[in-house]
């Protein structure tokens, strides 16, 4: 057994899970970084350690300094743990449409929490404008900018691609996962293809994301929409440019929310929707690359912070959404 020498190095190094459900349903093998293990409960919490690091390294960070932010919620969860971890303070912008949890969680971890209007990119007003202005208005502070720094999908060509690379023995024939900043499908595609080019780099895209048509047609076209928080995105991000996508998948709401009832009912794990989307994805490319092929996806976060949205019966009904069976009554 280790002992880590301090809490930043519990960010990475996830269990990796064989699902049966999935495996089953698609005839080839379907494994799942279970990213909710990490401190801050996601994957994000990478993205946050090296691009603060990353800030560090380049002199940005004085001590005593501050982050500041533009986030779905779980990014600003993991800088909010590893700016305290650190001696930093951090300011997280999120919209308003977001679960309450991650308010509750971010205002709990002790971050200065602004919320806005969801609104479209073009907007002055959308997060991550907001989130950069703040930053350029507060002394001491730097722009995580997690959608076009870099330093985001460097976290997973270094770390998560090494370690599904590891964790699978060098057998891996496919990846798939969503992308909301593009930083985990991008690092990890182009750590793999490093170790081995034939590996099926696949997009899973919820509906209401535009990258979909932009990898199967050449157009930045969204159609529909989803419920997802986190993932989803009408721009190619710096973290996105030249990601080595394969293929893609579109996958609704309802056949997420199958998978994350099915995962948590047959094998106890309690995920987000963004998990069971990404899941959903896995069997699709499972079923593409045939019978036995060995398929690796993404576990984002976990089910506990979604608990007055998708795990609540009312607002289920409200999205157009059915309920998880055992919230029916």
């Amino acid at each position: 057994m280790t002992v880590h020498s301090n809490t930043l190095s519990l960010i990475g190094n996830t269990p990796l899970v064989r699902l049966a459900g999935p495996s089953e349903a698609s005839g080839a093998e379907i494994y799942a970084k279970c990213e909710f293990t990490n401190p801050g409960a996601s994957v994000k919490d990478r993205a946050a350690l090296y691009i603060i690091e990353d800030a560090e390294a380049k002199g940005q960070l004085a001590p005593g300094g501050t982050i500041v932010e533009g986030t779905a919620g779980n990014t600003g969860i993991g800088i909010a743990l590893v700016a305290n971890a650190k001696g930093y303070k951090s300011i997280i912008v999120m919209p308003e449409t977001q679960s309450r949890e991650k308010m509750d969680t971010l205002r709990a971890l002790g971050a200065q929490l602004v919320t806005v209007p969801a609104a479209p990119f073009s907007n002055p007003g959308h997060f991550v404008h907001t989130s950069r202005r703040i930053a350029e208005e507060t002394p001491n502070a730097v722009w995580a900018n997690q959608f076009d720094n870099i330093a985001n999908r460097r976290a997973h060509i270094l770390g998560t691609a090494e370690e599904i690379w590891e964790q699978m023995e060098g057998r891996v024939d496919g990846f798939t996962c969503a992308a909301g900043t593009g930083g985990t499908i991008a690092g990890v595609g182009l750590g793999l293809k490093q170790k081995d080019e034939k590996i099926t780099i696949a997009l899973t895209d919820p509906y209401g994301a535009a990258l979909y048509n932009y990898y199967a047609h050449g157009e930045l076209k969204a159609e529909g929409s989803s419920v997802a928080e986190g993932i989803g995105q009408s721009r190619i991000t710096a973290n996105l440019d030249g990601a080595p996508i394969d293929t893609q998948f579109r996958i609704s709401d309802a056949d997420g929310l199958h998978w994350v009832e099915r995962l948590l009912g047959e094998e106890g794990l309690c995920l987000g929707l963004s998990s069971g989307i990404n899941v959903a994805g896995a069997v699709e490319l499972g079923k593409a690359l045939g019978p036995g092929s060995r398929v690796v996806t993404i576990l984002c976060d976990t089910g506990l912070r979604y608990l007055s949205t998708l795990y609540n019966r009312d607002w289920l009904v409200s999205k157009g959404l059915t309920p998880l069976p055992w919230l029916a009554n």
